[in-house]
């Protein structure tokens, strides 16, 4: 097993990565379904929390079905991050998660996110801040280092180890690199391998199938990874690698049935969640996603992101059911699709 202060994990566990308009309690509760082992929260601004900002407010929408559930929080102020934790601690997550990882220059360049790993110093500081006034367990998510003249992940594991953190999850690229290029995993094994670090190192960047979950366990020896892109429109990530890790066999991909089915909990989650306007339109960038690969789907995706009624919706969903019977997905990579912009750590 695998231990993060108090909370229990299972051995390798399996982690679903915050991923800002994604990772909101719709999403998360197919991921929990198919497997997902410890969840976020779509990363909150400390100062919005501190505001009152109602979308901030929302965010911290947890659910008893969801634990073990973290709540992840940016901001580039001590006092500003300490205040916020406090809020965080009053909705009774398992954990609390500090974001050093998002590339975006909205939050990079105001000194957040990964914008704090340009100094380590302030990294440090704020870290220690927010252990000290919360009584939750307290996490990170951070990067390689800002670009490729500054890889100092080694250092920030052990200091901010050092200050009391209880677990370390890496995305292995720099600032710089964005969401481009191929993740580098051997600075996180080598931060694993640290023998100072004893706290658990999970890994995160380019895991898109279960044959390569388990040749990075097994390479980089990380205590578990975490999913993001991958997961999008495609929750049963999780269980094909459960699968696969336990017996060395591929699951057969979800039919359309099981398809049709989730894309119509993770509608009608969104629109108990967020109410029916906003829930139907925040639902329509997961359409493609549910039915990428099957053939002619364009004329249902443009029906499906014009209706205004669940109902009418999952009449048309239920249209694709019967006009594709019998249809079968082949296993194929997942396409990481590309939400830098929206800053999935």
């Amino acid at each position: 097993m695998v231990k993060i202060d108090q909370i229990v994990l299972p051995d390798f566990p399996l982690l679903l990565a915050p991923m800002e308009d994604v990772s909101d309690p719709p999403f998360r509760a197919v991921c929990k379904d198919n497997g997902a082992d410890l969840m976020y929260t779509e990363f909150i601004s400390s100062e919005g929390l501190i505001r009152d900002a109602i979308k901030s407010r929302q965010k911290l929408d947890i659910f008893d079905y969801e634990r073990p559930v973290g709540i992840q929080i940016f901001g580039g102020d001590e006092e500003a991050l300490s205040m916020s934790a406090k809020i965080v601690e009053a909705v009774n997550p398992d954990l609390l998660d500090i974001n050093f990882g998002c590339p975006v220059k909205k939050v990079a360049l105001r000194g957040a996110g990964a914008g704090v790993l340009k100094d380590i110093d302030l990294m440090v500081r704020l870290t220690a801040a927010t252990v000290k006034s919360t009584k939750l367990p307290v996490t990170v998510k951070t990067r390689l280092g800002w670009d490729d003249s500054n890889k100092n992940i080694e250092e920030v594991a052990e200091r901010l180890q050092d200050v009391g953190i209880k677990a370390l999850a890496i995305h292995g690229r720099t600032r710089a690199q964005m969401y481009k290029g191929e993740a580098d995993w051997t600075l996180i094994a080598k931060v694993k391998n640290n023998p100072r670090i004893k706290i658990p190192i999970f890994g995160n960047g380019d895991i898109d199938s279960p044959q390569k979950a388990k040749r990075y366990k097994e390479l980089y020896g990380v205590d578990g990874i975490m999913i993001g892109r991958a997961a999008i429109g495609y929750p049963w990530i999780f269980r094909e690698i459960k699968h696969y890790l336990a017996t060395g066999e591929i699951l057969a991909a979800p039919t359309l049935a099981e398809r049709i089915e989730v894309c119509k909990k993770h509608l009608r989650k969104s629109v108990e969640w967020k109410g029916p306007k906003v829930g139907i339109f925040e639902m329509r960038r997961h359409y493609t996603n549910y039915l990428k690969g099957l053939p002619g789907i364009k004329e249902y995706r443009g029906r499906l992101v014009t209706l205004m009624e669940p109902a009418e919706i999952e009449a048309v969903l239920d249209e694709v059911t019967a006009n594709y019977q019998g249809y079968t997905f082949e296993r194929t990579p997942i396409e990481l699709i590309d939400y830098h912009q929206n800053c999935p750590l």
